[in-house]
């Protein structure tokens, strides 16, 4: 009952979506990849709104076949509850009667287009295709792998978004990613690139994490086009994919009528999402890296590369499993937990899964290294040696929930609600 209603409700949001975006021919910038959507997604929409431009993003994770339609027909940020279906429908039947629709409805849309499983990307393409196409990253051993045969069809279906530009659309490619800075041959599109490549169009260089004796404060890096190079500067934010994310929103902003400098100038207003390597101060004296919203093998080698370049007394890092490698999943929780004995003063393992990574762990942390089955038992731990000076890093598969460990190991926990990831609904059960 409950797929048959779900199949039905997508087939009327689909088709709603489709009308409004016939009536108001928006400029459609269209996000994929296995990390990094949802902060390129926030970087260009924060670019594009010190314009005054109307633009909408996407709100929250609402990137599959029942989000992105939702996105189109409103600035829907999450599914909280039944009656949001009441909701998108008549506010659907509202936008395409509007009188004075077209001085309220946004120019440019950002969406981001989510691919679980094979056919997801020509499914959502059907509903909004893209006049620019970014694809952030794929990386060896893709999350979702498990619902494809191996990484090259992992890399196929996030193609789709590009073959799916109209003639002369924009592709704006990773340079960094061969299977990514590929998919736009043979294809009538232009192509700009972003990356540390001397070729790409927008070049990364210098990137570093900073820490002073006082905490961590933040990333640094810059970014190059032609003859131009601007330094940038975000603070309580952390990792290489901030400079990416920055990277390829900044193509897209110039396309969309911003200079380089407008488009890079953001940085000083830029705050981050939640769950995406953002600094919480932790209580004790500690400092928390949350980048808790999910979890890949690519994101956790890079999460972990941030905690490894900051200062603190002590580096922990609090990791849930990584889910949906199917027979990949055992061999990359060993190679993180290699990468944890390097980096690591303790690991602390949430989840069936990281188990293996744990024991792997242990060969050179011994009983710094722990494991745990469950969220509260890893989550009582955790308050019982946490200290001043530590700095924190907690990461791990949404489902695994280790955004639940964080308001009680931050400083002010009435603000978890503002500053964590699945706050609501049926999230806090």
């Amino acid at each position: 009952m409950r797929k048959l209603f779900l199949l039905i409700l997508n087939l009327k949001l689909k088709i709603f979506a489709k009308l409004i975006l016939w009536r108001y021919k928006p400029t459609i910038v269209g996000i994929t990849g296995t990390v990094g959507k949802t902060s390129t997604k926030t970087v260009l929409y924060t670019m594009l709104k010190r314009r005054d431009l109307r633009v909408r993003m996407a709100g929250g994770n609402l990137n599959n076949e029942t989000g992105l339609p939702l996105s189109v027909i409103g600035e829907f940020e999450k599914i909280d509850s039944f009656y949001i279906w009441f909701k998108a429908i008549l506010q659907a039947i509202w936008v395409l009667i509007d009188p004075i629709g077209k001085k309220k409805y946004p120019e440019i849309l950002i969406l981001e287009y989510a691919a679980d499983h094979p056919g997801d990307i020509k499914y959502l393409t059907k509903i909004a295709k893209p006049d620019i196409a970014i694809v952030t990253a794929v990386g060896e051993t893709p999350v979702h792998i498990e619902f494809y045969e191996n990484q090259k069809e992992v890399a196929k279906e996030k193609a789709g978004l590009v073959e799916a530009l109209k003639d002369g659309g924009l592709a704006i490619l990773n340079a960094d990613d061969g299977d990514v800075s590929k998919m736009a041959k043979d294809l009538n599109v232009q192509v700009k690139t972003f990356g540390e490549n001397k070729l790409a169009t927008v070049r990364i260089s210098d990137f570093k994490n900073i820490s002073e004796k006082s905490g961590p404060i933040g990333a640094s890096f810059k970014l190059g086009v032609s003859d131009r190079e601007e330094t940038i500067l975000i603070k309580n934010l952390f990792g290489e994919s901030q400079a990416y994310a920055f990277a390829a929103a900044s193509i897209a902003a110039m396309e969309l009528g911003l200079s380089f400098e407008q488009a890079v100038g953001s940085a000083s207003i830029y705050r981050g999402s939640p769950g995406r390597s953002r600094l919480i101060k932790g209580v004790k004296g500690s400092t928390i890296i949350d980048d808790s919203y999910n979890a890949s093998p690519l994101s956790m080698k890079a999460a972990l590369g941030v905690l490894s370049s900051l200062r603190g007394e002590r580096r922990i890092a609090v990791l849930g499993d990584m889910l949906e490698l199917g027979k990949h999943s055992e061999q990359e929780h060993i190679k993180i937990g290699k990468k944890v004995s390097e980096v690591a003063d303790l690991f602390i393992g949430v989840g069936e899964n990281m188990k293996v990574a744990v024991e792997e762990a242990k060969k050179k942390m011994g009983s710094n290294a722990r494991h745990y089955k469950k969220i509260d038992e890893a989550t009582k731990h955790i308050e019982e040696i946490i200290r001043s000076g530590d700095i924190v890093l907690v990461k791990g598969s949404q489902s695994i929930r280790t955004e639940k460990i964080i308001p009680k190991i931050m400083l002010h926990p009435q603000e978890a609600k503002s500053l964590l990831v699945r706050q609501y609904g049926s999230w806090l059960e």
